[in-house]
């Protein structure tokens, strides 16, 4: 059996109140060898300016390092889960934007892989803020990620892509069982969509999906739905923090997802991989 735990926050923009929160919620997790945390999208960063978050990632750097980076992984080693840290920036190749990345820490607080966010929230939506532009600051990644750990093969999502069914497909192709989705959904946009987007995802490829949001009203006046979520392939929510600060956990069977596919081979079936594509 293995362990899956969401962190939802109401992160603020400052990176050290927000370590503090996040050493406290993992402080309250039960402790097991084969644990997943997830944190959700900006974890370390949010409710500023949009031009902070690529500030944040151009004086992260010290020597080589990225203290963000070293302080979560920190956090994965004092803790001994498998951490997946939402998102942080990280400054591209060319310095003039940042990669919205999701990294996987081991127990012992080693990197064992990262995605970079793909789809890129550029919508107008009816709240407060009317209107986002992420691609201002923001480059989008290139490539899905797989990672697998001893006990389970984890597939990386982020906020925004869980509206785009194709990359959810690929990872299922990858041979996944969780996927995982650290988010900062619009409350407007998660009232309406967060639900079912996660449901039929899980549906659709038949595995675990692990959801942890940002909720709250922040700093800048933005506000975010929450409602942090885990769900089985069957599309059944078993765990639900709709508001605040806090986690949820659920001990899962990661071998049912076979039974399940074998069951219902939709992925067998799907004449759309070969027939009707030339």
């Amino acid at each position: 059996m293995a362990k899956l735990s969401a962190i939802q926050l109401c992160s603020v923009p400052d990176v050290e109140k927000n370590l503090s929160q996040i050493d406290a919620l993992l402080a309250g997790l039960e402790k097991d060898p084969e644990h997943i945390v997830l944190l959700p999208e900006c974890c370390l960063f949010f409710g500023g300016r949009d031009s902070q978050q690529l500030e944040l990632a151009q004086n992260s750097i010290d020597s080589g390092q990225n203290y963000l980076v070293d302080a979560l992984a920190e956090l994965a080693a004092k803790h001994s889960v498998y951490l997946v840290a939402g998102t942080i920036p990280k400054l591209d190749i060319n310095g003039e934007k940042f990669l919205n990345r999701s990294y996987v820490f081991s127990p012992q607080g080693q990197i064992l892989s990262h995605y970079d966010k793909i789809h890129l929230f550029d919508v107008a939506v009816q709240d407060s803020e009317k209107n986002y532009l992420e691609s201002k600051y923001t480059q989008a990644g290139q490539s899905i990620t797989a990672v697998n750990l001893p006990f389970a093969n984890l597939g990386l999502t982020v906020c925004y892509d869980l509206r785009f069914p194709e990359l959810y497909r690929a990872l299922t192709k990858q041979g996944v069982d969780i996927i995982t989705v650290p988010a900062a959904f619009t409350q407007v946009t998660g009232k309406a969509h967060w639900q079912p987007l996660l449901q039929a995802r899980a549906i659709e490829n038949q595995c675990f999906i692990l959801a942890a949001g940002q909720q709250g009203c922040h700093a800048n006046g933005r506000e975010t739905w929450g409602h942090s979520m885990i769900i089985t392939p069957w599309g059944e929510i078993k765990a639900c923090l709709a508001e605040g600060e806090g986690s949820i956990t659920l001990d899962v069977d990661v071998e049912s997802i076979n039974s399940i596919r074998q069951a219902m081979p939709v992925n067998t079936h799907n004449r759309f991989k070969t027939e009707l594509i030339k």
